[in-house]
């Protein structure tokens, strides 16, 4: 699960990159992920349209593109962070459970913060939650916290089911997000006994 550095930018690709990211998250506050266009984001960032797709492909890969730092605070918190969502120290040694409940509240509170850029980034295609490298770590982390069970990747698919944007975006009006939580941490609590 290391990281790679990216390749070294040319100066006027990252300068397009972060005005394009800055317009597309100035646009979606404004107005809505759903609501903003790829050509809106290019003539608010002053570039044009083969730029904007050449660099991102699509709206899903602008939103994940602007889900990348958040992400990988997540990723760090959970990998080398204090006890209960990151390892902590050796005398820390949070039980497996522990750990997953505190992903679980940490992961939510993520995903509610940016539900509408998750949910277009895990949409965009048929399958495309699954081939995101941030669902396959965090697939990675609930099997390893699950490893006592009898078949612990499916358990982590389960859990990460019940996380899923789509779902979450579709239920929230009718349970309420402490609901959700609630739920959420019920079912790690039954996979993680």
């Amino acid at each position: 699960m290391s990281r790679t550095s990216p390749p070294k930018e040319r100066a006027d690709a990252a300068r397009n990159r972060a005005v394009v990211l800055d317009a597309a998250a100035t646009l979606f506050g404004q107005h809505g992920v759903d609501a903003v266009s790829m050509d809106a984001v290019a003539a608010a960032a002053g570039v044009g349209k083969g730029t904007l797709f050449r660099r991102f492909g699509d709206k899903a890969g602008l939103a994940i593109a602007l889900l990348d730092e958040q992400e990988r605070k997540l990723q760090d918190a959970i990998m080398f962070g204090p006890a209960p969502l990151g390892p902590g120290k050796p005398d820390d040694d949070p039980t497996p459970r522990e750990r997953l409940r505190a992903f679980v509240d940490a992961y939510l509170d993520y995903l509610l913060a940016h539900l509408d850029l998750v949910r277009m980034s895990e949409t965009g295609s048929p399958g495309a939650r699954y081939r995101i490298g941030a669902y396959r770590l965090w697939h990675h982390h609930i099997r390893l916290m699950l490893a006592g069970r009898d078949d612990p990747e499916a358990d982590a698919h389960t859990l990460l089911a019940v996380l899923a944007a789509e779902h979450v975006r579709a239920i929230a009006t009718e349970l309420g997000h402490t609901r959700i939580r609630r739920a959420a941490l019920a079912l790690v609590d039954a996979l993680a006994c």
